[in-house]
């Protein structure tokens, strides 16, 4: 089976120490998830969990016994199969199932004698662990890494009366749920843990796993548990205390503050109101933390409790979804004062509509937290209180301040960290906060602030710096020597404008990043790759097109534009628009300079078509990509639907049925349909085979670079354009016409999307032609064009863009 391509050997050494095989531990929602992520960079994973003791009464009614194999499979069967039919997925590609072996502890706990690192991930009771790490020593191999999952158990407690090679080799290693999209990866050495297996983990989970990978102590919660939980906690406490609804408090706690959609009450329900209280019953206990009062349950999560409202797992928590009359669904919100359900309200705050203009998370906060409404007051009082939790938190969990804020981030889905928060405000304004609510910071703020410090982060050089306590200066943060990261290098910007920057990476090499909203392609980024295209033909060997959005590589066109031109019926303006943007992808693709793709999260319509033009990508595993204009009525003409009948081109060879692979082609693109990986994105033909995947976001920049630099030291030939894409001709469109009349009679499309689907097929199959040939490239992009061209005239498409424009809902009329 074909393997991810990863950006170094999948096998990784220190001291000659390779991982080839995972044995995982376990199989519940973590174990399932951490074996899949695994079995994604190419590891062949052995996945273990009990034997039941027990028929269920359809084995029973078959006939089967305790002694039968899938009966002692059943519980490890039935957690596998779970997490594959859950969403989002946790593998890839499905095919990658095959690389995760199943089994139980009774039987083929012996086979980890052959496995490089055991992974604990069973239940969170210290005595259930010790006894399996017990049954564990008798197979494991010594020398082999074994580590727990746990999130909160001490380690010297779970490695207690084990050998010293077990307690050597031990360690934490405390994945995030779910594990694939959740970049942190928490280490914690046990007393007795060799440096060099911690060296060796920080190291394999940054380069190989894409992880965030954070030292911690060995305290209560660790890192990112002890803040999260108690930011969780106190923003429900404050919300009771204001009066303010279970939608206000989501609403002010998700993307507008660079946190995630899911706010503070949609992920209590989420993650389980029972997993959230059992974390702070353990901290509320701790004797040296000034605040463990934070910890104890506001009265709304205590009432849940006794209701057994957890959220999600039991159909009911902060919010609960119902079926009305009419068979919708409908999401209900508990409403905190009456505990009942009522349905959910927008929400709307003065101090939110003064930040919409604003793109830049960090210079909304000084905005938000200066409101007059419920909404100013929320953000001072739970600001101030974390500022001042994770001040106190140094040196107990972490001696420096970054780990707090790369935990945070990475552990929770937050943009920007606490302390770098604080940066945005300033210091000074910080202190006041906290001690306007009557608390104060550790007294290391007031010493830092006497001293004429003024930021807990700066630029120096283009090395992002922390402040270090101890020393009372700045220093570099430890593993991110080799990460290119574009907003420490303001001082290397060459040209800008107002919707693209162009960065001198030095070795020669330059980097174009997209700064418009959702970095859609406007008149303002058309020019950045041209002109950066231009420059790098004169002074530089290469172009990288990447940039460290956390939203969007690229969403597409920039539509706003093309509405008004096609609502004025200024067909010409369209036309040469179109033109424009179609010399560009190629001249991206025909420059005498290397052009690397860098795409990442979502890279739609010319999102996709930029990377498909591109000589190289190097691509996040994370990669949406897909060619959607179907969905406002259109079709790729920005060389997407020439690009795709070339490339169904090179897949043809002598005695292949040509047409079924034009036809999967064709279906993607006619169907909107975007990957859910790169991985996926390679099996629909949107990346190439050799395309590069990057599993760590912050990597990803100075692969890209490296990538160039390779392609212009191997001898970079500037290539000719194309006079021998085959296409189908007639035989191609007649064969589509007729899946799409059936489409159309079985009621699974409208009449529109019939129109825009024969518009498709005409342009891919090289149009009317009487039998199969080879055509030029331009050829296929006048086709685009003037296809594209004819459905901007059409009532519905505008129909379909004005829907996008206004609501984000795509409209099937």
């Amino acid at each position: 089976m074909e393997a991810i391509t990863l950006n170094k050997p999948q096998a990784t050494k220190t001291r000659n120490r390779t991982i080839r095989r995972v044995a995982v531990l376990g199989s519940g929602i973590m174990g399932s998830r951490i074996a899949c992520h695994f079995a994604n960079i190419g590891v062949e994973v052995l996945l273990l969990d009990i034997v039941p003791n027990a028929l269920t009464p359809a084995e029973e009614a078959k006939g089967l016994n305790l002694d039968n194999p899938a009966v002692r499979n059943r519980i490890v069967n039935d957690a596998f199969q779970n997490t594959l039919k859950a969403s989002p997925a946790s593998l890839y590609s499905p095919k990658f199932a095959d690389r995760i072996k199943l089994g139980n502890f009774d039987d083929n706990l012996k086979d980890i004698a052959t496995y490089d690192w055991v992974i604990e991930v069973v239940v969170e009771r210290l005595d259930i662990k010790r006894s399996l790490y017990e049954r564990v020593e008798g197979f494991r191999k010594p020398g082999t890494l074994i580590t727990s999952n746990t999130s909160g158990i001490p380690m010297h407690l779970l490695t207690e009366g084990r050998s010293e090679d077990f307690r050597r080799h031990f360690c934490g290693t405390h994945f995030f749920n779910p594990p694939r999209y959740l970049r942190l990866l928490e280490v914690i050495p046990g007393p007795d843990t060799d440096p060099e297996i911690i060296a060796f983990l920080m190291k394999y989970g940054d380069l190989y796993l894409g992880k965030t990978t954070v030292l911690c102590k060995d305290t209560p919660g660790f890192i990112a548990n002890r803040l999260g939980i108690q930011s969780l906690i106190q923003t429900i406490r404050v919300a009771e205390e204001l009066g303010l609804s279970v939608e206000a408090v989501d609403k002010l706690t998700g993307p507008v503050v660079g946190r995630p959609k899911s706010g503070t009450f949609r992920l209590s329900d989420v993650v389980g109101l029972d997993t959230t209280v059992n974390v702070a019953k353990n901290l509320v206990q701790m004797p040296h933390d000034e605040s463990r009062a934070s910890f104890e349950l506001p009265a709304t999560m205590q009432k849940l409790m006794e209701n057994k409202w957890l959220g999600d797992k039991t159909g009911q928590g902060y919010y609960k979804k119902i079926k009305d009359e009419k068979g919708k669904s409908v999401i209900l919100a508990l409403d905190l004062k009456t505990f009942e359900y009522k349905p959910s309200e927008k929400v709307k705050f003065a101090t939110l509509e003064a930040t919409k203009s604003i793109d830049d998370i960090r210079k909304r906060f000084p905005v938000l937290l200066a409101g007059k409404d419920g909404a100013g007051e929320f953000y001072r009082r739970t600001f101030a209180d974390g500022f001042a939790y994770a001040t106190n938190r140094i040196p107990e969990i972490s001696d420096e301040l970054y780990k707090i804020d790369e935990a945070i981030k990475a552990g929770f889905g937050w943009q920007v960290g606490l302390f770098e928060t604080w940066d945005a405000i300033g210091l000074q304004k910080g202190i006041e906060l906290i001690e306007a609510i009557g608390k104060k910071p550790a007294q290391w703020v007031y010493d830092m602030a006497a001293a004429g410090f003024t930021s807990f982060y700066k630029v120096e050089a283009g090395v992002r710096k922390y402040y270090d306590i101890p020393s009372q200066s700045y220093k570099g943060i430890p593993g991110t020597e080799q990460f290119i990261l574009l907003e420490s290098l303001s001082n290397n910007i060459v040209w800008k404008n107002a919707g693209a920057n162009l960065y001198d990476l030095g070795d020669g090499i330059l980097n174009l990043e997209f700064k418009s909203k959702m970095n859609t392609f406007g008149a303002e980024v058309i020019e950045g790759i041209n002109k950066g295209i231009s420059l790098a033909e004169k002074d530089f060997r290469g172009l990288v097109i990447g940039n460290e959005s956390t939203e969007a590589f690229s969403a597409g066109a920039n539509l706003a534009m093309l509405f008004m031109f096609a609502i004025e019926q200024e067909f010409d303006e369209i036309n040469l628009m179109i033109a424009q943007f179609q010399q560009t992808m190629m001249r991206a693709r025909y420059s005498s300079i290397p052009v690397v793709g860098a795409p990442h999260t979502l890279a739609l319509g010319g999102g996709c078509e930029l990377n498909l033009h591109c000589d190289a990508t190097v691509a996040h595993a994370e990669t949406y990509m897909g060619l959607v204009e179907v969905g406002v009525g259109l079709i790729p003409a920005g060389g997407g639907t020439k690009e795709m009948a070339a490339r169904a081109s090179d897949l043809y060879q002598t005695g292949d049925p040509e047409l079924n692979i034009l036809q999967n082609i064709f279906m993607n693109i006619a169907t909107a349909k975007v990957s859910t990986s790169a991985q996926e994105a390679k099996e629909m033909n949107y990346l190439r085979p050799n395309s590069q995947i990057v599993l760590n976001r912050s990597r990803q920049i100075a692969e890209a670079k490296q990538a160039a630099i390779e392609l212009a030291e191997n001898g970079y030939v500037q290539p000719k354009k194309r006079n021998d894409i085959k296409v189908q001709g007639r035989t191609g469109i007649a064969l589509f016409k007729a899946g799409i009349t059936a489409m159309r009679m079985g009621r699974y499309i409208s009449d529109h999307d019939m129109k825009i689907a024969d518009k498709l097929a005409y342009v891919i199959c090289g149009g009317d032609l009487s039998y199969p040939q080879t055509v030029t490239e331009q050829y296929l992009l006048d086709l685009e064009r003037e296809a594209f061209l004819s459905l901007t005239g059409e009532k519905k498409t505008l129909e379909r863009i004005q829907s996008l424009l206004n609501g984000g809902k795509p409209l099937r009329n």
